[in-house]
């Protein structure tokens, strides 16, 4: 079976294995897990921050995130395509007492512009607009990217306004790999940012939270209380570490696979629009007098390839480390066949 579901479904390489069977551990609540410590370490080097913490999921680094930053009756805001908004399961609401207003940014993209002009007057009536969310890549967009120069601006006007900042990196290697930026770049433009190490960079589990000294020490708090405090977790950070090592310049290749699978959808009948990302995210919409969202997922599993439908006429392919362009090539000519 060839699975296009997500880039979450990857599992480690061999070398990988290895690495995590030679992992050095201890008990990480007590940060006695030196592996872990590593980790951790060379992750906020590479993104320009001073300290990181190692978690169970991306949900977790973006909702302490969150917590950290805000308190009961603020508001955050970001893209209306948002991952903490759509595929979080209204965890802010739960954990930090905070509303959020979805800003209408194009393909996921919003501008410093679109911020100014969201942020509340100060009303005893309404929400303390405190935290600004970007999400790089954008998922449910199509797995577009902000630059940079897209960033700064967003970045310059936060701290005008003296809101927070928090960067929802859950694929930010894929963005980087096509915008070119430094990654030690970043840190100065964000409070926190959170980087997943179980999609494209094809850990089994883990994200990482970075930001400053005092940040983590309070997010170790919190992680604590969410129940993310792991013990010999050195295990699946040495999978994190080794790729964060090896994995990140074979992105490129993800993305190479991608654009052949759009090649071959923008010439197929039935297919309405695809959206305009340049990293490893295929979305696309079929003509409402075609076959259904869920017709075409059901076909394309017949043939042995896997995908998810992402509303009543639109698919999402993903391509990752464990998909061979071989693998593209039979489901370019499965869309064909269709």
């Amino acid at each position: 079976m060839i699975n296009l579901m997500s880039d979450t479904v990857t599992r480690p390489t061999q070398r990988m294995i290895e690495a995590m069977f030679d992992a050095e551990v201890g008990d990480d609540v007590f940060q006695q897990d030196p592996t872990i410590n590593q980790l951790e370490d060379k992750a906020a080097k590479l993104l320009g921050m001073e300290a990181g913490i190692f978690c169970p999921s991306g949900t977790m680094t973006n909702q302490i995130a969150i917590h950290l930053h805000t308190q009961p009756l603020d508001e955050v805001l970001c893209d209306k395509t948002a991952h903490i908004y759509n595929y979080e399961a209204g965890a802010w609401a739960m954990h930090s007492g905070v509303s959020i207003q979805l800003l209408e940014g194009e393909n996921g993209i919003f501008t410093a512009q679109q911020v100014k002009q969201a942020i509340r007057p100060t009303f005893d009536w309404l929400p303390r607009t405190r935290l600004v969310v970007i999400e790089n890549t954008c998922n449910k967009a199509g797995g577009t990217h902000y630059t940079l120069e897209d960033i700064q601006p967003i970045s310059s006007l936060c701290m005008e306004e003296n809101l927070k900042t928090h960067l929802d990196g859950a694929r930010l290697f894929n963005a980087v790999a096509v915008s070119g930026d430094r990654p030690e770049d970043y840190g100065k433009h964000f409070d926190t940012i959170s980087i997943c190490l179980s999609k494209g960079l094809g850990a089994p589990v883990g994200s990482l939270l970075l930001g400053d000294h005092d940040t983590i020490r309070q997010a170790r708090r919190i992680r604590k209380a969410l129940g993310g405090g792991m013990r010999q977790a050195g295990y699946l950070a040495a999978a994190g570490s080794y790729a964060l090592d090896h994995h990140r310049e074979r992105l490129v290749q993800d993305h190479e696979k991608a654009q052949v699978l759009r090649d071959a959808l923008e010439k197929k009948s039935g297919v309405k629009s695809l959206r305009p990302g340049q990293t490893n995210i295929v979305i696309f919409d079929l003509e409402e007098n075609y076959i259904s969202a869920e017709e075409w997922v059901n076909t394309m599993e017949a043939a042995g390839i896997q995908c998810v439908a992402f509303g009543p006429q639109t698919i999402r392919f993903v391509t990752h480390l464990d998909v061979s362009m071989d693998d593209i090539q039979q489901t370019c000519r499965s869309i064909e066949a269709m």
